[in-house]
């Protein structure tokens, strides 16, 4: 029994150490060059979390690298009470030969790392510098682009001392766009180059000609001092002067191909346009739907980008939103993106035709015209829901109000068509100058009335513009804007209108009142606003059901200060 029980504890043991290795995190191991050439080194690093963990064995790599040493850290974090640490391990790599090298995974803490690929070149011919203590390649690709092409330039400092100080320049020449990638951070590696090593510092550019035609690119020149044969602890060593400059570089810049026509001139190692969220199969009459599209260009920056543009679709109505950019770089090519939101609400039931979009764009790769495109899309629009009982818009708040009157001219009795001109005349001027005096006493009503009132009566100038700003705040589904421009749209048919509670007073239908006050708990009380600004357009969309604008001081128990 005893005996069973032991191996039962070991059994549930064994279990809890597998199951804890398949939670805890996979060690990873990345190169911080994926392309060397022969005789440089490249950095390979492995990371992997929890304690007292053993040096991977890195020998089997010896077989395709000369390994240049190894150097490791640790770092330890502590949150919310939960400790745990994690350790690198970088070795230096020299590859022995040309070709596609395939690193192994390396096993860390009874796990193992993903494998890795590395591209080995054939060594450089060697420079008339080469050979001497610092020299500088220089290379430019393509060396023929096109106007407003990303150009790749990669400047490498070769140095076989230590060095105390330096300066590098960068490229330069008139018509030419220079941008430094890589966060301005230099590569470090070293290389043997015939038989001397080198420690190499490389930095890479984006260059973008303005204009066609020959551009020449100023050689890079370097200065900088170095300790060779001194003591570097020593208090007076001054160490000697190192100088270098690469060979001036020429580039013929082609202008835009003919068959571009008036098009923007998009030359792109790569451009994509695509949707960001899917579209839904149908939607009702007044709900809005987001569109987010998204264009990105591969060795351009987001300002070379046209702007994103939808056209609105029949049946529908559009509100385009700012477009979000951005430019970024993996440290040899630019990356610009645009990104757009639009709203549709579609406005009668039925089939809804969501326009495609085209954009056209010259491949650099290839060399030849492309185009990226976004299909259009069918969505099914159902009738919008039934409004609420209560819910009157103002078309019928205006048709509760009894109208005046119409003043018509009775037609003329038989006996008077008997009388003569003159008499029929003294009775139409009669009627005139009654309809006369009406009007001068309606006037002096109006003027006695106070300020307030009369602006509240006054027709609203904004009001479309502000409606239009809300439904699209809704469709956008930012709510703080929605507040914003629902008090806009409010004061602009009504004064005082100034927060969500004044307009809600202000309301005679209960559905807008409810969801003014679950906005007011959304924004200041911290409750979930999902789908609620799909339910504003929808309750707001027809216009606000006002009460009875009140007379000024009906309600007061104190006399006017100024009576009239």
């Amino acid at each position: 029994m005893r005996g069973w029980m032991t191996g039962l504890v070991a059994l549930l043991a064994l279990a809890c150490a597998g199951a804890l290795a398949q939670t805890a995190s996979a060690p990873r191991a990345w190169l911080d060059r994926n392309s060397v050439q022969l005789g440089e080194s490249v950095t390979l690093n492995v990371e992997a979390s929890g304690d007292a963990l053993a040096a991977p064995d890195f020998s089997a790599l010896s077989q395709d690298f000369e390994l240049l040493g190894t150097q490791s850290s640790r770092r330890i974090n502590i949150s919310n009470g939960q400790r745990s640490s994690t350790t690198l391990w970088a070795v230096g790599l020299q590859p022995r030969r040309e070709g596609s090298i395939t690193i192994a995974p390396i096993h860390v803490g009874g796990l193992q790392t993903a494998a890795i690929e590395l591209s080995v070149l054939p060594a450089p011919a060697a420079g008339a510098a080469a050979g001497g203590d610092a020299f500088i390649e220089a290379t430019a690709i393509p060396t023929d682009p096109y106007v407003q092409q990303q150009v790749r330039f990669t400047v490498k400092l070769f140095v076989a001392h230590d060095l105390t100080d330096g300066n590098l320049t960068e490229p330069t020449a008139a018509g030419l766009d220079v941008k430094r990638l890589g966060t301005g951070q230099d590569r470090n590696y070293f290389a043997t180059v015939g038989e001397r090593r080198y420690h190499v510092y490389e930095r890479h550019y984006a260059l973008t000609p303005t204009h066609s035609g020959k551009l020449g690119i100023a050689p890079i020149t370097f200065s900088g001092s170095t300790l060779q044969g001194a003591d570097p602890g020593g208090f007076f060593s001054r160490g000697r002067r190192l100088g270098a400059a690469s060979p001036a570089i020429e580039l013929t810049v082609r202008p835009r191909p003919a068959a571009v026509g008036a098009a923007p001139w998009l030359p792109a190692a790569a451009l994509t346009l695509q949707d960001q969220d899917a579209l839904p199969s149908q939607v009702r009459v007044g709900e809005p739907v987001t569109r987010t599209i998204r264009l990105q260009a591969k060795g351009l920056a987001f300002e070379q980008l046209p702007e994103i543009e939808l056209a609105a679709p029949d049946g529908a109505e559009i509100y385009p939103d700012q477009s979000e950019t951005r430019t970024r770089d993996d440290g040899e090519w630019l990356y610009g993106e645009r990104v757009r939101k639009f709203a549709l609400v579609p406005t009668r039931p039925g089939e809804l035709l969501v326009p495609g979009l085209r954009v056209s764009w010259w491949d650099t790769l290839n060399d030849r015209a492309a185009v990226a495109e976004l299909p259009s899309r069918t969505l099914r629009v159902l009738p919008a829901p039934a409004a609420a009982a209560g819910g009157a818009g103002p078309a019928a708040g205006a048709a509760g109000q009894s109208a005046p009157p119409a003043i018509a001219l009775a037609p003329d009795p038989p006996s008077a068509a008997m009388a003569s001109g003159a008499h029929r005349w003294q009775w139409i001027a009669g009627g005139l100058f009654a309809l006369w005096l009406a009007t001068l006493a309606l006037w002096w009503r109006w003027q006695r009335r106070p300020l307030g009132t009369r602006a509240a009566c006054t027709p609203p100038a904004r009001a479309g513009k502000q409606r239009a700003a809300f439904l699209r705040a809704c469709a956008l589904g930012d709510l703080a804007a929605a507040e914003r421009t629902l008090v806009a749209w409010a004061l602009a048919e009504r004064a005082g209108m100034r927060n969500l509670g004044a307009l809600a007073a202000a309301l005679a239908d209960p559905a807008q009142r409810a969801i003014l006050e679950e906005l007011e708990r959304v924004r200041y009380a911290g409750a979930s606003g999902t789908g609620l600004a799909t339910r504003l357009a929808v309750v707001f969309k027809p216009g606000f059901a006002w009460t009875p604008a009140a007379t000024p001081g009906a309600d007061s128990l104190l006399p006017p200060l100024y009576p009239h």
